[in-house]
């Protein structure tokens, strides 16, 4: 498979971990748009959000106790943002499964506030 991000998981490919078990990994993006700039993704191939089914529903819950997790490390009690794109139309860029959390900064809905 020529998957970035499972090429990222296999260490083919370097990255900055932030995050490991045995169902996600998580790093830092290399075009952060925010102070705090992660992604987490499922160690399993999935395509998208629209990948997700009953069989395979669970790995979510591990995504967003990652995401617990590390904003509890890092200290992001003041919030963050977690998102997910699904398919072209909506920004998603590699086709696996994948969760942007934002920190550090001051967010708001706008497109002129970056984030």
């Amino acid at each position: 498979m020529d998957c970035l991000f499972c090429k990222i998981v296999a260490g083919e490919i370097p990255s900055a971990k932030v995050y490991e078990d045995e169902w996600v990994y998580a790093f830092k993006d290399i075009s952060p748009i925010a102070p705090v700039h992660y992604l987490f993704i499922p160690k399993e191939h999935l395509s998208g959000a629209s990948a997700v089914n009953e069989e395979n529903a669970a790995i979510v819950g591990k995504i967003f106790t990652a995401i617990a997790k590390v904003a509890a490390q890092e200290g992001l009690a003041s919030g963050y943002r977690v998102i997910t794109n699904c398919g072209e139309d909506a920004g998603q860029t590699v086709p696996h499964l994948h969760f942007h959390l934002l920190a550090g900064t001051k967010m708001g809905w706008s497109s002129e506030s970056g984030v």
